[in-house]
């Protein structure tokens, strides 16, 4: 079955589109379907990182690359080898977190997950409230002011004030909340579950994440990877665990919700009585997983030192025997159609008449899943020929291809150069780029484009589009089929559309590696101004014609 599989993969015929000029590359609903078809079947059982799926998913993807001609561009030959450890809680050893000396055990009232960086772990120490828990006055936002955390667990809300800022830069602040305390000395965090986080992700099933692996890459000097070492212990904390952390302070957790309700309302820091004890015990393995890497080298003798990078995730969940029926997780959209799509951009790169004239380079990247953390290492271990930068990166998430989209979503368009780009590509093609249609979501910060984002690169996440019936049927799939076993082969894929999308990414990255001009960030993005400091800026359009 494998081998007729991969046969079928490899041989299917190309089926062009429609209407594109002849000098165009031809992109083929036949070979989308034979990609997706072998990565989404059961035999690579959901494509997990480190498992022997995901393994097939890679060594499929750097055949792909090889026939095509492309040329090897990881560590080893087409793979980035990357090494995790995993933890998970030992079974003979209840994690708990002991609050004012009452206990409260994890999955209960208090959510925690296994730590890589010490097997077995107790951390003690006085709470202290820092309302939001955030350290960004240049946003307004100033809660350690006058509060000393050294050697403390701090006690914060989820999320940040509503209507202070953007859901995207709310985003990144929360997600920087751990690295804020340790930077003032905290040995730990505890996040309260407001009925924000509730809203988002009912308690019972955050709850049940503290069963989940913890995954993290190991960096060169052989310890695991986090941005925030300084912080040891972290869990969150609900109903009767978020109650007792607050008795005998200054204010009750029913005070505090209350005042953080109002909108724009910043509830101030103060000490809290009861100190808190967490304690877990992790079973901690080391594994491989690759990301897989192919190049084509630019043309133009200056521009070639200059990377565009496609990336796209290659596993999804796995197989989780506690299911009834169908145990496993296949990924078809997430992300089968992603890498399905990177492919058929790579060989219309490699077998089109044109070279490009900066350097292509084409990344399946692992671990998305667990936390992006494929795209993470690759971001802080660049591949880059030799003299060269990355100046680009445009992310393939979860397309869905079950409709004939009329527009795209170039998610994080409006923050660089990359927006007006992508517009006057699509345009070629006769498609328009729509603005962010669920911006309260912050998906720009969601996939594996952020973590060069975060490096400093201009990077967009391109989707299928909600004009038409695209809202209804994007929708249906979060709501049905996102992140379950229905993300099969079952669906009613429109292959066709398919092609269309893998024209599409072709079309943009085909402008963005020839522009004249690499991408800039614009002057006065909170992303820009925060990651790229001291690279060069561009005006947004509307200010460019204000001052001609």
């Amino acid at each position: 079955m494998r081998h007729i599989l991969l046969t079928a993969a490899v041989l299917a015929a190309a089926s062009p589109l429609a209407a594109q000029p002849s000098d165009e590359p031809t992109f083929s609903p036949e070979q989308v379907r034979a990609h997706v078809e072998f990565l989404a079947d059961d035999l690579l059982e959901g494509r997990d990182a480190g498992t022997r799926g995901y393994d097939i998913a890679a060594l499929y993807v750097a055949g792909r690359f090889d026939a095509l001609g492309l040329t090897p561009g990881g560590t080893k030959g087409w793979y980035q080898p990357i090494e995790f450890v995993r933890a998970k809680f030992k079974e003979s050893a209840p994690a708990t977190v002991t609050i004012g000396g009452k206990p409260f055990a994890n999955g209960g009232d208090v959510m925690m997950t296994a730590f890589p960086r010490e097997a077995d772990q107790i951390v003690e120490a006085p709470a202290i409230f820092v309302g939001y828990g955030l350290d960004s006055p240049e946003h307004g936002f100033d809660d350690y002011s006058g509060l000393d955390v050294r050697g403390k667990i701090v006690v914060l809300l989820y999320g940040t004030p509503e209507g202070k800022v953007s859901s995207e830069i709310a985003a990144h602040l929360n997600s920087e909340k751990s690295r804020m305390a340790g930077r003032r000395g905290a040995v730990g965090v505890i996040t309260l579950a407001t009925p924000k986080l509730t809203a988002q992700m009912p308690w019972k099933r955050l709850a049940a994440m503290s069963a989940n692996s913890r995954y993290v890459w190991v960096g060169t000097d052989g310890k695991p990877f986090s941005s925030a070492p300084e912080i040891r212990a972290t869990a969150y904390a609900h109903g009767p665990a978020a109650e007792a952390l607050f008795a005998g302070a200054p204010m009750s957790w029913k005070r505090v919700l209350a005042a953080a309700s109002r909108k724009g309302t910043m509830p101030r820091g103060f000490a809290l009585e009861a100190p808190v004890r967490s304690e877990r015990h992790s079973v901690v393995e080391k594994m491989i997983s690759p990301n897989v890497i192919g190049v084509i080298p630019g043309s133009d003798p200056v521009l070639a030192k200059e990377v565009v990078m496609l990336t796209a995730h290659l596993d999804h969940d796995g197989v989780d025997p506690k299911l009834e029926g169908d145990k496993i997780y296949n990924g078809a959209m997430d992300n089968a159609a992603g890498i399905a799509t990177m492919i058929e951009v790579a060989r219309a790169f490699a077998q089109g008449k044109q070279r490009p004239k900066r350097t292509v380079m084409f990344a399946a990247v692992t671990a998305e899943e667990d936390g992006l953390l494929g795209s993470q290492y690759l971001a802080k271990h660049p591949l880059a020929p030799a003299g060269g930068k990355l100046a680009a990166v445009v992310n393939l998430d979860m397309p869905v291809l079950t409709y004939d989209f009329s527009d795209v979503i170039a998610f994080g368009g409006e923050h660089s150069t990359l927006g007006p780009i992508a517009g006057r590509a699509v345009a070629k093609a006769e498609i328009k780029v729509s603005p962010d249609p669920l911006p309260d979501q912050g998906i720009f910060t969601r996939s594996d484009h952020y973590s060069f984002v975060v490096e400093g690169v201009p990077s967009i996440m391109l989707a299928t589009g909600f004009a038409g019936e695209g809202r209804e049927k994007f929708m249906g799939f979060l709501a049905k089929t996102y992140h379950r076993p229905q993300d099969n082969l079952s669906q009613n894929f429109n292959w066709q559309a398919g092609a269309k999308f893998a024209r599409i990414n072709y079309l943009i990255a085909r402008e963005i590696v020839d522009g004249p001009e690499a991408p800039r960030w614009y002057a006065g993005d909170f992303f820009g101004d925060t990651f790229a400091k001291g690279a060069p800026k561009a005006l947004k359009p509307a200010e460019t014609g204000a001052r001609k």
